[in-house]
C-alpha cells in the first residue's frame, strides 16, 4: 500500500495528532447533531439503527460524512502515488495545512451542520491515511479501537513473554489512547461552552504538529 509520509512521527507529534482525532469526534458529535468525524464505525451503526427504527431522516444524517471520509481516503491514496509526489514535494505538510485551514473556516464561519461534518470527515480521512507510526509503533491517529488491541498485545508480550521492547511500545500506545481520550474530553467541554469556535483549538494543534514535523525534517536533512 502506498503511503504519503515515509518517516515516523516523533512521540509528541503522535500524541498531539491522536488528541486532535479524539477532539474532532467530540466536536462534531456534540456540536453538529450526533455525527462522528472520524469514527465511521459509529456512523454506520447509527445509520443502521435509524433505518431499523424507521427514522429515515435521522439515519441519513450519517451518510454524507461517511461518503466524505471515503473520498478523503481515495484522495490520500492518490497523493501517495509517484506522480503526485513529483508535483507535491511535501504532501504530508499539504495534508496538515489543508486540515488546519478547514478547521479554522469551520470555527469562524457559520455553516450548515452537514457542511461541517463533511469537511471535517474529509480532512480526518487524510490525517488517518498519512500518519501511521510513532517511531516503530504503528498507530491510528483518529480511531482508538486498533490502538487498544495493540496495547493489550504489547502488555501480554511484556508480562508473559518478557519481550525486550514490549514495555516501551506499551507505553507509547498507552499515551496514544490517553491522548485520544483526553482530546475527546476537552473537545466535548469546549464545544458545549464555546460552540463552533472550539474548532480553532485543533486547528492550532495541527499547525503545531506541522511545525514540529518541519523542524524535524530540517534537522534530519542537515544530519
Amino acid at each position: 500500500m502506498a503511503t504519503i509520509r515515509h518517516h515516523p512521527e516523533a512521540i509528541g507529534v503522535g500524541f498531539l495528532l491522536s488528541a486532535v482525532g479524539g477532539y474532532l469526534d467530540a466536536y462534531t458529535y456534540v456540536g453538529y447533531g450526533g455525527v462522528f468525524a472520524n469514527a465511521q464505525t459509529g456512523n454506520v451503526v447509527l445509520l443502521a439503527i435509524g433505518l431499523v427504527r424507521g427514522e429515515i431522516g435521522e439515519a441519513l444524517r450519517h451518510v454524507p460524512p461517511l461518503l466524505s471520509f471515503l473520498v478523503g481516503l481515495a484522495v490520500a491514496e492518490s497523493l501517495a502515488r509517484p506522480w503526485a509526489r513529483a508535483t507535491l514535494r511535501r504532501p504530508a505538510r499539504v495534508v496538515l495545512t489543508l486540515e488546519a485551514l478547514v478547521l479554522a473556516v469551520v470555527a469562524l464561519v457559520a455553516l450548515p451542520n452537514v457542511v461541517v461534518t463533511v469537511a471535517v470527515a474529509f480532512v480526518a480521512a487524510l490525517q488517518v491515511s498519512t500518519f501511521k507510526k510513532v517511531g516503530d509503533v504503528p498507530y491510528n491517529a483518529t480511531v482508538t479501537t486498533g490502538n487498544l488491541r495493540s496495547l493489550v498485545a504489547e502488555l501480554a508480550a511484556w508480562w508473559a513473554d518478557r519481550a525486550p521492547d514490549a514495555r516501551r511500545r506499551f507505553g507509547v500506545l498507552a499515551g496514544i489512547v490517553l491522548s485520544f481520550a483526553g482530546g475527546a474530553a476537552v473537545g466535548a467541554a469546549l464545544t458545549l461552552t464555546t460552540g463552533r469556535s472550539a474548532g480553532l483549538v485543533p486547528a492550532v494543534a495541527v499547525l503545531v504538529a506541522l511545525t514540529a514535523i518541519a523542524v524535524e525534517t530540517r534537522r534530519r536533512e542537515r544530519a
